[in-house]
């Protein structure tokens, strides 16, 4: 999730209700209801900018935020210390790993979201416990925050291409199925899952195609064009050719997996439709997809549900990995 800003931990009453009718407005906005220059579909630069800020449409995010800190302190304690391993030479080429109680298990990766900029896998401990539960391995990732990658959003993607692969070839360290990794990502982490399951691992490791079994993307942006328009580019600083190759839309003929595509119908409109849009442009090529669609869930807490084996993530990404409660 986005880091909250000092601001949002501070906003009481009165800043809740001001959020809520800042939320309203740019909902408006997003509706086409503006007299701009029109920069993508029908919004211009106001509405662009609006429709990429997931904060003001979230007037609960203050309380999510502190609700996982709380929660992701309780599962840290119950579960003890991930195992840590660095699969780069990069001080934030790391991974935590919450093996299962048997050896031969299933893994799922998680790429956390956070804008590209923010974020760290020990705060997202909470989202292992059911999958541990389950009998399954939890990877999470850390990688570099884009504004100090030396390749920007390229280096990104390498390295969470990287943490696979390196799990394929380690995961007998801590008790995993190399034949068996599955994948989750969140937001700007669901833009990096997807291009995870569109590499090409035969040509980029020496790898099988079919390194991961499944994929889960949530919440995230598939299409960087019209990202790119947005206020987000001034930390991307994408270029057309970029957007070409960072764009897993634009390459879902590469896919070697059945990819789950969810979004939660509080989300903003364009949030929504890059979800649509991704699920489309998958079925279009004949592969296998599932779009998720999650009835009252914000940009923010549909990433909690990931923590709940009965949950909306959570037991979707079980039910991926044949672990799903009865």
């Amino acid at each position: 999730m986005n880091r909250l800003s000092r601001r949002d931990a501070v906003l009481g009453a009165g800043g809740l209700l001001a959020t809520l009718v800042t939320a309203q407005k740019l909902s408006a906005q997003q509706g086409g209801d503006n007299r701009g220059t029109p920069v993508w579909l029908d919004m211009d630069q106001t509405a662009l900018d609006a429709a990429y800020n997931n904060r003001a449409f979230a007037p609960n995010g203050t309380q999510i935020s502190e609700r996982s800190r709380r929660r992701n302190s309780a599962a840290q304690a119950r579960l003890g210390p991930p195992l840590e391993f660095a699969y780069g030479t990069d001080p934030m080429e790391t991974l935590d790993v919450y093996r299962a109680s048997r050896d031969d298990a299933p893994v799922q990766i998680y790429l956390h979201g956070g804008a590209w900029r923010t974020g760290s896998a020990e705060s997202f401990a909470y989202l292992a416990e059911p999958f541990v539960s389950s009998g399954a391995a939890m990877v999470l990732v850390d990688f570099s925050p884009v504004e100090e990658a030396r390749q920007g959003l390229w280096t990104l993607v390498r390295q969470v291409r990287d943490a696979v692969a390196w799990t394929y070839r380690n995961a007998s360290k801590f008790g995993g199925n190399a034949d068996r990794i599955y994948l989750s990502g969140h937001s700007s982490g669901a833009h990096l899952a997807a291009m995870v399951l569109t590499t090409d691992w035969q040509e980029s490791y020496g790898l099988p195609p079919n390194v991961v079994k499944g994929g889960m993307c949530a919440s995230g942006m598939y299409d960087l064009e019209p990202v790119r328009r947005s206020y987000r580019n001034d930390y991307l600083h994408l270029t057309d050719e970029l957007v070409e190759m960072l764009s897993p839309q634009r390459l879902v003929d590469r896919l070697s997996a059945p990819v789950i595509v969810a979004f939660g119908s509080y989300e903003t409109r364009e949030f929504q439709r890059q979800a649509r849009d991704f699920a489309s442009a998958i079925e279009t090529v004949g592969k296998p997809v599932r779009l998720l669609p999650g009835p009252g869930f914000n940009h923010f807490e549909i990433i909690v549900s990931l923590a709940d084996p009965f949950g909306l993530l959570g037991y979707a990404a079980l039910e991926q990995m044949g672990l799903a409660p009865g």
